[in-house]
């Protein structure tokens, strides 16, 4: 068997994919909340979108690849066919997002959450294996069962794990501490995939069909980098709940059906009211002197 290193940049890939699956993790985390308090059906089909894209696309399959980038066989290059790195981008994407359709459904309940992570956890597995097969070299790969059952385990679990997180977590510090918890789940998923791995070598074949890492790195950054643009864009648009709650007094008012909030006062999200106690029943207007004295 031919030697297999999973490291050869140091610790650098090992970070980078952590920083990662963390940074997918918790932007996943935040849009999956979206979802509860979306209201209507696009409005949550359009989070559960953004969700899947964090999770499965920045979490789980940019840190695999970034991951992959430190995998050095002796005695042959690397190569990837591209349609099948694409899959499995798909994949993990598709996955996520059907696993999050099945949660976010109707009542949270043991047996929607079981389905979800079973479902999604087998399509990571099947996303990560997939992006190994499309590894091409001058051998034959093989994998340890034993190993591999133990990943798809790992992947069902942190899938599952996930799930519950994106439906219940909600608090800025839980949300943080979730991502740091993922990252491990994920990061342990794949490497167990990966020690799995072994390369049985064989005689020369000529040049290597697919596509150099060098080739595919710039437009997989780029692709995570506006990814990850977009998703903070759409976070930081999305009307908060003071928004709505001016939106509507201001409806009410516009409609002139506003007569029981019309003795109310309007929001104050900024909270200027509390400031001051001017013009307020029962506070008398300031005299000269005591503006003089100010």
């Amino acid at each position: 068997m031919a030697e297999i290193n999973h490291f050869e940049y140091g610790w650098i890939t090992p970070a980078l994919s952590y920083a990662l699956s963390v940074l997918g993790s918790a932007l996943g985390l935040v849009c999956a909340g979206r979802i509860r308090t979306a209201t209507g059906a696009g409005q949550r089909a359009w989070w559960g979108l953004l969700a899947a894209w964090a999770l499965g696309g920045t979490a789980i399959w940019a840190m695999h690849f970034v991951a992959m980038l430190a995998v050095a066989v002796a005695g042959t290059r690397i190569r990837y066919d591209v349609p099948l790195t694409a899959a499995s981008t798909a994949i993990a994407v598709a996955a996520v997002g059907i696993g999050l359709a099945i949660v976010g459904t109707g009542r949270l309940s043991a047996v929607r959450l079981l389905a979800g992570g079973l479902f999604a956890g087998a399509g990571v597995a099947a996303m990560h294996y997939t992006g190994m097969a499309a590894m091409r070299l001058d051998g034959t790969l093989g994998f340890d069962r034993v190993r591999m059952a133990l990943s798809v385990v790992i992947a069902v679990l942190a899938a599952t794990v996930a799930l519950w997180l994106s439906m219940t977590v909600r608090r800025g510090l839980a949300v943080a501490a979730s991502a740091l918890v993922m990252g491990v789940a994920v990061n342990g998923m794949h490497f167990t995939g990966m020690s799995a791995l072994s390369v049985h070598p064989h005689a020369s074949r000529g040049e290597l069909a697919g596509a150099e890492v060098n080739g595919l790195l710039v437009p997989i950054i780029l692709a995570v980098v506006f990814g990850v643009v977009g998703l903070v864009y759409a976070l930081l648009a999305a009307p908060t709940d003071d928004d709505r709650a001016g939106m509507a007094y201001l409806d009410a008012r516009r409609d002139g059906s506003a007569q029981d909030v019309a003795a109310e006062p309007a929001p104050d999200p900024v909270g200027l009211r509390g400031r001051s106690t001017l013009g307020q029943p029962g506070t008398p207007f300031p005299s000269r002197r005591d503006a003089g004295r100010r």
